[in-house]
């Protein structure tokens, strides 16, 4: 039987679709009918040029269509900085109250052109830390916390960081300090606790790492305000655990605590459930009050007492930062912050 050979053409293969070319500033400018300067004073935020709200909002909307987003080293280069904000991820856990200061921060920093970067250095500290913060050449740094030195803060400003700002319990030499006292909320609870007729007080203060630097001041303030007068002070180490809470529960009795201040509104709420379930009656049998003032703590049974923090303003702390990266020889500002105030509710 004959064969017959017949050759199979090869089909093309399709062609790549041409890549689509990244939209520049003239093509906002074309499609808005603008100049390219009117372009970069609207989406860099230049206040020094007037330009009407109809113009930017063509500008803006231009720019939405083509998909252009301005080049941060290109505007780095002509500002002779970059617009880089730096917010290392705090070595402590993060609570509500927290974040909900961290996120006006972030909107108030976005609001002045400045871009927010949150970075996280695992098993790095202090001094350390910093060199590799430098390494991205932020125009500004907040540091939570404490851990950070005046070697440090010398490494930041040499990288170029012109505002180095810290949050924490005390100040940094060189560095612009929001200083927070948190002896002060410690104070305000051991004081309403002793007016409220508690005699033998128990502060509850976490096995979490990272919290010491909170917890201590509070058991301090509670110490101060007791001293001097016939309440005994009885220091509680808990971990953030259901078991752990149990355990302590268990022997609460044993204790002889007629009242507790419990760190903050997240520990209360933890051992107020192991304390009920173990039949010890709140107020009547341990008062408890805990920090922070969080919704949920309004929705217990029975409603529980607090200490309201008042952070302070991401606003004001993006204005500071603003005025230390327009000025950076300014002398470093130290502010005290976090006002502390009772909210007495049912649990004491």
């Amino acid at each position: 039987m004959p064969y017959v050979m017949v050759q199979i053409p090869k089909t093309p293969a399709p062609a790549a679709p041409a890549p689509r070319s990244v939209p520049t500033s003239a093509d906002v400018a074309r499609l808005a009918g603008v100049s390219r300067a009117t372009v970069s004073y609207v989406l860099n935020n230049t206040s020094a040029v007037r330009i009407s709200e109809p113009t930017r909002r063509r500008v803006h909307e231009a720019a939405k269509e083509l998909g252009y987003v301005p080049h941060a080293a290109a505007r780095s280069l002509r500002a002779g900085h970059s617009r880089l904000v730096l917010m290392p991820a705090p070595s402590f856990p993060v609570g509500p109250l927290y974040s909900q200061f961290i996120s006006e921060l972030q909107w108030a920093l976005g609001r002045l052109d400045y871009t927010v970067v949150q970075y996280g250095t695992v098993g790095v500290h202090g001094d350390e830390a910093a060199r590799a913060w430098a390494e991205l050449r932020p125009v500004a740094v907040l540091v939570p916390g404490s851990g950070l030195g005046p070697k440090g803060v010398t490494v930041l400003k040499r990288s170029g960081a012109r505002a180095v700002v810290t949050l924490g319990p005390e100040s940094v030499e060189g560095a612009h300090a929001l200083v927070m006292d948190h002896e002060a909320v410690g104070h305000c609870a051991g004081t309403h606790l002793y007016a409220r007729g508690a005699r033998r007080v128990g502060v509850v203060v976490p096995e979490e790492s990272g919290l010491e630097s909170f917890s201590a001041p509070r058991l301090r303030g509670v110490r101060r305000a007791l001293d001097g007068t016939d309440a005994t002070v009885t220091e509680l180490p808990l971990g953030y655990e259901e078991a752990a809470a149990a355990r302590l529960a268990a022997r609460w009795r044993d204790l002889d605590l007629d009242a507790v201040f419990a760190y903050n509104d997240e520990y209360a709420m933890l051992l107020m459930r192991a304390l009920q379930d173990e039949g010890v009656r709140i107020p009547q049998d341990t008062a408890v009050i805990g920090a922070d003032d969080l919704m949920l703590g309004r929705l217990l049974r029975p409603r529980l007492s607090t200490v309201h923090i008042e952070l302070p303003s991401g606003r004001d702390l993006a204005e500071l930062v603003d005025r230390a990266v327009r000025d950076p020889g300014v002398a470093p500002e130290t502010h005290k912050v976090l006002g502390a105030s009772v909210v007495h509710r049912d649990s004491s």
